[in-house]
């Protein structure tokens, strides 16, 4: 049976501009989520940030799903639907049938049924997690998860756009601040 795609041009035009009009990395995120969740007919999305100092992943965006959910607890890089840190993309077609999740049980009671996982890499780092929850069983078409990995890379670019942007600022603020006393 072929399976359907469902990531177009209209879809990259869509996030594309939502990436575009902001500066505020955490509204993007989540603005991005619900464009998922809508475009792709799913239950929820969540993007991910990689914190290198604790290994987890830290909610940036998230829709869809339930604050129980995401309060689960800690997700852990190396506990966590492992293969993302290795740059590939990790699909869970079952929840009830998988291995490779952290809180297979909380999944199961928020009424996910599949799971998909996609590196944000950036300059051959992985910076964090696009995730895809699906209600049923998914599998997704090869396309679609190619589309995804491009996704996930223009996220990867914002992510860091958004962080060299912010530490613009704050140099600039704080030149500021030392030009203003150094005049005083």
């Amino acid at each position: 049976m072929q399976t359907e795609d469902k990531i177009n041009i209209e879809i990259f035009k869509v996030v594309t501009r939502a990436i575009a009009e902001s500066n505020n990395l955490e509204i993007m995120a989540k603005h991005l989520a619900q464009l998922m969740v809508g475009a792709l007919e799913i239950k929820g999305a969540t993007i991910f940030a990689t914190n290198v100092e604790t290994k987890e992943l830290e909610d940036l965006g998230s829709f869809g799903l339930s604050i129980r959910y995401m309060n689960k607890g800690p997700i852990h890089i190396n506990r966590s639907i492992k293969s993302v840190e290795k740059h590939k993309a990790v699909v869970v077609k079952d929840v009830k049938n998988s291995d490779l999740l952290e809180y297979t049980s909380d999944a199961i009671q928020e009424g996910i049924g599949a799971i998909v996982s996609v590196p944000i890499n950036f300059s051959g780092r992985v910076i964090g997690v696009l995730r895809l929850y699906h209600h049923d069983q998914w599998d997704i078409s090869d396309r679609d998860l190619d589309s995804l990995f491009v996704l996930a890379e223009i996220i990867g670019l914002a992510m860091m756009y958004a962080r060299m942007n912010n530490a613009i600022h704050d140099v600039k603020n704080i030149v500021g601040d030392v030009h203003d006393a150094w005049l005083e």
